[in-house]
Parts: C-alpha cells; structure tokens; sequence
C-alpha cells in the first residue's frame, strides 16, 4: 500500500496533535516520583476515563476482536464483554477505597493491608512478576499487532517496525511522565475513534458487502464451523453447547470474578489503579471508572466487529489473504490479520487517518504500559529494596531508564508470539484462580499475604502441571482447565486464609480507620478500633446501594450495546425493547451515582 501526499500530511498532523503537547510536562514530571507516576493526584475524572479507553484501545484490539467474530462469531465477544461485571463491580465497591488508601501504585497496597515479611515479598516479587514479565508479554502483544499492520501496508520487517515505534513512544514516556501519557491519550482517543468509524464506513461499502443490508443478508446464509452463525449476539445453546460454554457460560459465569486480566482485573489494579490513584478526589475516581466501562464496552467494539464482519465476505479463508498479500511473511498469517487486510479498501485521504489512528492506538497503549511497569520496578522494587533514601530526581531518572529498558525486553518477547488470541489465552489462564482474592482482600480482615503467595503459587503450578500433561497426551478442554487451576487456587488460599499466620492486629486496625471499608467482614476489627456502627454507618456507604448501582450500571452498558447492534442489523423491534431497558436503568443509575457522590463529598469534607 502506498500513500499519497496527503496520507502523509495527516499523519503528520495527528503525531503533531497528539505529542507535541506531552514536551510541555517533562520539567513537570522531572520534580517528584509523584508527578511523573502519579501525576500529583490532581487528574479529572474526564481525563482519567478517557485514558483508560485510549489505553485499552490499542493496535492489538481491532485485530483481536477480528479474530475473535472470524473463529466464533460476533458472539464470542463474550470473552471479554463479561468483564463488564468487573468494571462495573469496580465502580461502586471498590473505586474509592483505591482512593482513600493513598498509595501511589497499587502494589504498595500490599504493606497497608498486610504485615510482616509476607507483604515485603508480595510487594516485591509481584512488581517484577507484573512490572517486567506480565508487562513486557502485554506490550509484547501490542506491537505484535503493530508489526502485522505495518506488515500488511508497508511490507515492514519486524524489526523496522519495532525500531519505529521505539523510537516515538520510549522518547516520550521517559520525558513526560503521566502527565504526558494523559494528555496523548485524550487527543489519541478521538483520533483513534474517527479512523475505526471511517474502516467500517468504507468496508460497508465494498461492491462485495453491499452495505448493513448486503453484509447480514450475506452473512445470514453464511455458516461457519460447527453450522456457526457469525451475526449472533448470543451463541446458539442448542446446536453449539461446546462453544456456548467457552464464549458465554464461563466468562459470565466464572471468569470475570477468577481471572486476573489487566485493565479487568477483579476490584481494581494496574494502569486503572494508577489513574484511581491519580484522581484528585473520590467523586473523581468513581467517575473516571463509570465513564471508562461505558465508553469501552458501548462507544467502540462495533466499528471493529463490522470490519471483521465483512472481512469474512471479503477473505473468506486465510489463503484468500496470502493471495492478496504475496509478500506477508507467513508466521504473521491468522485471523487476526484480517483487519489490516480490510484497510487496502480505504480511499486516499481516509488512509492517513487510518495510519495516524493506528499509530495512536500503538503509542496509548505502550505509553501507559512503559510508565506503569516503570513505577512497579522503581517505586515497589527499587525505592523500597534497593535503594531508600536517594532524592527525588533520582529516582525520576532511574524511572527514565527503566522505561527504555522495558521496551527493549517487550520487543524480544514480540518473537516469541504468533497471534493476539493466543496471548489472551496465556495470559488469562495465568491468571486464574487469583481473581476472587482481590475481590474479597478489601472486605474480610482474614485475607493476609501468605494468601496472596499461595493464590500465585498454586495457579502458576496448576497451569504448569497442566501444560505438561498436555504435552504428554493428556489434554483438558480450555474450560476445564481454567475451572481446575480456579479451584484449586481457591481452595488453597482460604485454607490459608483460615491457618496461616494472621496479619497483624495493629496494622488492620490503621488499614480500616484510614480507608473505611464496609460490610460484616470487617466488623471485629471495627470493634477493635473502638469505632461504634453508627459512626461507621456514617460513611453512607452501604452494600445494598453499592449492589444496585453495579446491577443498573451493568443492564445499562449490556443494553446500550445490544440496542446499537440490534439497529445495525435492522432488528427494529428488538432495538426498540432495548433501548427501552436503556432509558429506565440509566435513570436508576443516575440517581445511584449522585447518591454515592454526594456521600463521598460529604466524608471527604469529614475527615479533613
């Protein structure tokens, strides 16, 4: 593919608009850890919410989800659309305590909560494990994505592509900080968004679809493996119950509450706590989580699914792209690259905006990854055991270098890896088993460090054992084995919980006055503190309204969601009823939220 003159100005303009206003806030994030990790928790909940979407957004997404509706229809999108009960559940229970805790990133939780040498080595061993390992094989994903696209339109090599996109991101997450990151982020947004609206307009509009009518008449009459129908929105129970139980029963059942997947993990954590934490009050940080699960469930997976959509009009089997692409190095072929595939049909003009969009996709996602993973190894690792008492400059400086160092190990783990599911799988059933943990860490006083240890230990060794004994014949479907490695791990820790060594008494107690957490698990150190239940209840903060807030919250991104697909397919009368749930769970949870925020202004006023 080749652009044209004025591709190449807009591309131009979008990286000028984008990063030019990131140099202003390098003498800004040079001052104190805080500011270039934490942006001096001074960040709108606008800001922090349209980070978070920007750095979800990345250039493995479209890709990702092209594979996902190619292999199992638009259905199978239930793999990630479950963990709507997290980000939701994140909202009203746990958002504002992640505020009041006052830590700068999420790992140093750990020592608040905890006691003992157990916290040390959580603390410890996870901002390596989670800073260096799992973020690398994140970001490692990310630029996967990046080296087919680059593949496909400009027939780059690896290592061209890598150099490229080094260069612009390395340079200004190590300059700016977070600060930087989120002004990116807000611009990269609405650019990434205007150029994935445009792929699905022009996709449309390809003789071979035939526009939204061609597209579900085509598709209609189309049957993938197993008899699937790709434009289901729910998978067919009857006829596929394999599939149904892979895409669908699992996540909404199990998974969103048992795995731990970064920017859904189970209460909070990573780059989300980051901007929680980064939020200048507690109304911010629920607010900046409301508007990010809205616009990252509603506002973005339907461009993605119509391209891939008709990319299976288009590339029917994974040949028809090789045919296409002669040149397509064959360990980049998949499904995933179908999406790249569709953007040889987008008019002059339309493909700069295109390129631009994609490379903003790219930057927010490794921005956000390089500044995070940056203040786990200095904050949580360097600072806390390594080196204690240097200045503040120092410490930015070594953040800067680190930052370099982390782009370099993702770039050598992008060899390693051939498709962006095949990541998703790796990294969700690592994860297993540890998810129900971090949801109830917050709520129960038994819950201590050597709970987290064994959580970790005995999901990495599940899915070891596991491994090898598929290796040796033994095979277990994905499913099953996400269900052993969650049981397991469960059972494990809440032995744990019950005859490990317990935290101690003293730092429970400081860990409950300062952050406030609520509900009956906390009620025999609230006893301990000397703190009544009715001064307790005077936080307003209450289970029941905390539940109805995430149900109305989840009804109102399902139904909003499926009231946009319904129109698109023409599906009047099921849009209709839809859009109807809308309306009347939106002013439900509209009256929940101004509830929650008027009772955290009102506590905040309290304990200064």
């Amino acid at each position: 593919m080749h652009l044209h003159p004025i591709d190449w100005v807009i591309v131009a303009a979008s990286l000028l608009v984008c990063f030019v206003p990131a140099l202003f806030f390098g003498r800004r994030a040079g001052r104190s850890t805080s500011e270039f990790f934490a942006s001096g928790r001074a960040v709108p909940w606008w800001l922090a919410g349209l980070s978070m979407v920007a750095t979800t957004f990345s250039s493995d997404t479209p890709n990702l989800v092209t594979d996902i509706v190619r292999r199992n229809g638009v259905a199978g999108n239930w793999v990630w659309w479950a963990f709507v009960l997290t980000g939701v559940a994140t909202v009203f229970f746990y958002a504002r305590l992640w505020r009041r805790s006052g830590v700068m990133t999420d790992l140093e939780f750990y020592e608040i909560r905890y006691s003992g040498t157990a916290a040390k080595v959580v603390r410890g061993f996870r901002s390596v494990y989670l800073g260096l390992f799992f973020n690398c094989i994140i970001m490692a994903t990310v630029n996967l994505a990046a080296c087919k696209i680059a593949g496909i339109l400009f027939g780059l090599d690896r290592w061209q592509t890598l150099l490229g996109v080094g260069a612009l991101n390395v340079v200004f997450a190590a300059h700016s900080g977070l600060w930087g990151v989120l002004v990116i982020d807000m611009v990269q947004f609405f650019i990434k968004m205007t150029a994935v609206i445009a792929a699905a307009y022009f996709a449309l509009r390809l003789p071979q679809v035939g526009g939204l009518s061609g597209m579900v008449q085509k598709l209609s009459h189309t049957s993938g493996p197993g008899g699937l129908n790709y434009l289901n929105i729910l998978p067919d129970f009857k006829s596929n119950w394999d599939l149904a139980v892979a895409v669908f029963i699992m996540p909404v059942a199990v998974q969103w509450w048992a795995v731990w997947y970064p920017g859904a993990e189970p209460g909070g954590g990573s780059y989300i706590a980051q901007r929680m934490l980064a939020s200048k009050s507690e109304k911010d940080s629920l607010g900046s989580v409301l508007f990010f699960n809205i616009a990252h469930y509603v506002l973005r997976p339907w461009p993605w699914i119509l391209v891939a959509l008709c990319s299976i009009i288009v590339y029917p089997q994974l040949s028809d792209i090789q045919k296409a692409f002669p040149n397509l190095d064959p360990h980049l072929l998949g499904h995933d690259i179908a999406y790249p595939a569709m953007l040889k049909f987008l008019p002059v003009g339309f493909i700069g905006l295109m390129v631009g969009g994609l490379i903003a996709a790219n930057s927010s996602t490794i921005l956000t990854h390089l500044n995070w993973g940056a203040s786990y190894l200095v904050h949580d690792f360097y600072r806390r055991f390594i080196r204690k008492d240097a200045h503040e400059k120092h410490y930015v400086m070594v953040g800067r270098m680190v930052t370099v160092g982390l782009f370099f190990c993702a770039s050598g783990t992008v060899y390693l890896l051939d498709t962006a599911k095949d990541a998703f799988d790796v990294i969700i059933q690592i994860g297993a088993g540890t998810g129900l943990l971090y949801l109830v860490r917050w709520f129960w006083w038994r819950v201590n460090a050597w709970c987290e240890i064994v959580a970790m230990v005995s999901s990495f060794a599940v899915s070891a054992t596991l491994l090898v004994l598929a290796h040796n014949g033994v095979r277990f479907s994905t499913h099953a084995g996400l269900l052993i490695t969650i049981a397991v791990t469960t059972v494990c820790w809440v032995l744990t919980a019950y005859v490990g060594p317990k935290t101690d008494e003293a730092t429970l107690i400081a860990f409950y006055k300062k952050v406030r957490p609520f509900g009956p698990g906390w009620t025999r150190i609230r006893d301990a503190a000397g703190i009544s239940a009715l001064d307790a209840q005077a936080t307003r903060e209450n289970i029941p309204l905390a539940l109805l807030g995430w149900f109305t919250g989840c009804t109102v991104i399902w139904s909003a969601l499926f009231t946009v697909g319904n129109f698109l397919y023409g599906r009047t009368g099921y849009a209709l009823g839809l859009l109807a749930v809308f309306v009347a769970s939106g002013l439900v949870l509209l009256r929940v939220v101004n509830r929650v925020w008027a009772d955290s202004t009102a506590y905040e006023a309290r304990t200064k």
